[in-house]
Formats: structure tokens, sequence, C-alpha cells
């Protein structure tokens, strides 16, 4: 396995800043956000590190050689719409920039492109599968003649009242992957895992390691802390942010060294990013600069 960070919390970073600090605090990867120049639709969103849109072969060898040389690999370059957008004209800008990344990655050799499968919040989860029944085969097939992964991250992305009533991504559960790999069958098509979203559901966040072991592409690192309290107070139909929090790993309820030791029992031999979505490293970017050295400590148990 090979340790990084997601560069969605150095927003203030170029490129080349990202690559540098990577490379001076230890990590051997990043996350290289690729959403549209333009203005954030949301928290961590936004970012953009690469524009690919503007790559042409000329800055894709100089994005090459840099990481080369300063001995950080791109694990993955990350996008996260929502493809399924009830509104068909976001709908399409969305997905055709998830195949303008899918073609940046070829251009750089980046073997990962990380996003989400969407969800219209308002319908069911089948009225949901028929639209991604439409939509995702045909961006699969892309990916596969460009020979990149797509590696879907599992957020439910319900957080907040505005998410309210369905989340906008249709893969948050193990039975739903199953329903997603059952219907494209491709090994371009696979999971970003992300244990903290599962702990926050009162899910098991080790067996689906067993169970995906040939599915789990990529690895997300977070943490989550849930306040039982919340819960006896609200229920869990509440917005889930009322009773959870993310966390850096080790300050949430996620055990580490099962979670490690399960990813070492399926011989996953990937990458594993860091990714900063704690409030109380939020305040500057020396506080999440902080954050990322402190997890660099804490994972130097599990990584060499």
């Amino acid at each position: 396995m090979k340790l990084g960070v997601l560069s969605a919390i150095l927003r203030e970073l170029s490129f080349e800043e990202v690559i540098d600090f990577a490379a001076e605090n230890g990590y051997a990867a990043a996350e290289i956000m690729c959403w549209p120049v333009g203005k954030a639709e949301r928290r961590y969103a936004g970012v953009t590190h690469i524009d690919v849109n503007k790559l042409d072969d000329g800055q894709a060898a100089r994005i090459q050689s840099y990481c080369a040389e300063n001995g950080v690999e791109i694990a993955t370059l990350g996008y996260y719409p929502n493809p399924l957008d009830p509104d068909p004209e976001k709908r399409a800008v969305y997905i055709d920039h998830i195949k303008n990344v899918i073609a940046g990655a070829k251009k750089l050799g980046v073997k990962n492109v990380g996003t989400f499968i969407g969800r219209d919040k308002n319908k069911s989860v089948d009225e949901n599968f028929q639209a991604f029944e439409e939509i995702w085969p045909d961006i699969i097939r892309f990916a596969e003649k460009n020979d990149v992964r797509v590696c879907i991250e599992n957020c439910p992305m319900y957080f907040s009242q505005d998410e309210w009533p369905g989340g906008n991504n249709l893969a948050s559960s193990p039975a739903l992957w199953r329903r997603m790999f059952a219907t494209i069958d491709s090994g371009c098509f696979g999971l970003a895992y992300d244990p903290s979203h599962l702990v926050w559901q009162g899910m098991d966040y080790i067996k689906p390691l067993y169970d995906f072991r040939d599915k789990i592409f990529y690895v997300h690192l977070k943490d989550a802390k849930v306040f039982k309290d919340k819960i006896d107070e609200y229920g869990i139909l509440t917005p889930p942010l009322t009773f959870h929090t993310p966390k850096l790993p080790g300050l949430g309820d996620i055990d580490w060294v099962k979670f490690i030791s399960a990813l070492r029992d399926v011989r996953y031999d990937g990458y594993a990013c860091l990714e900063v979505e704690d409030k109380s490293f939020e305040d500057t970017l020396e506080d999440r600069k902080n954050a990322v050295r402190i997890c660099k400590r804490f994972f130097d148990l599990y990584f060499i």
C-alpha cells in the first residue's frame, strides 16, 4: 500500500505546492482534485489542482516529470458531482466532465478516477437505478477504452437538510454495490472505499473489505465519531450531522488496527489517501497542514 493525501483540503495551494508539501511530509501519493474551474457548490468541492479541460501533452509531461522528481505519485484524479441530478442540463455537464477527467487520467498515465454515482434525492432507489442503467454503462465503456478505472466513493451524500430525503449518491451500502456491479460487470468499475461512511450509518466497515476485495480499487482514510446521546435525543431519522462528525483518523470510532489488518489480509496493494474533513482542524490553512502532518505520524505505524 502507498499512503497519500487528498488535495481538496489544500485548496489554496497550486498543484506544484501540493506535491511539494506531500513530499516534504513523507507522503508517497496524492489524489488530485480536477473540478471544473469555477465556484464550489459545497464544502471540499470546486477544487482544481489540474484543469483537465486545458491539459495538453506538454502539460501532462511536465506534471509527470514534476511528480517523478519529487517522488510523489498521482493516486487518483478526483471529481465528485451528481451525475444523476434531476436537472438534465446539470446532469449533462457532470457526465461530460467525468469523461474529461477520465481522458485526462489516460493522458497522465493515472490509473484511477474517483467520483460518485449520483442520485435524485427525491426518487426511490429503484427509480434511481433506472437512471443508473441509462447513464453509467456509457461512462464505463468510455473508461474501458481509456484503460482507466472508475472508483465510486461510498458516501451517501446525505448530511444536511438540503440533501434530504435520499441523499445525492446511490452507492451507499453493500446491497447497492452488489446491484451496481451486477448491472455493470467491468474491470474498470469499482469502489473508492471510505470506512467512515459505514460507521455513521451503523454498519460493519470491516466485512465489506473481504466481500468486495476484487472491487476495492482505492481507499480513503477518514474517521467518524458518532454521539450516542445525540441519537438518543434525535433518533436516526434526523440529518446525520446531528449525531456524528467527521474526524481525523485515530480521533473517531474506527479501529484502524483491524481496518489495516483486513486490507493486508485481502492483499490490497493500492493507494490509501488521507481525507481531512475534521472541523477541529479547518480554521486556517496551517491547521489543515498540521492535520496532514499529524496523520502521517499516526499512519507511520502501518505504512512502511
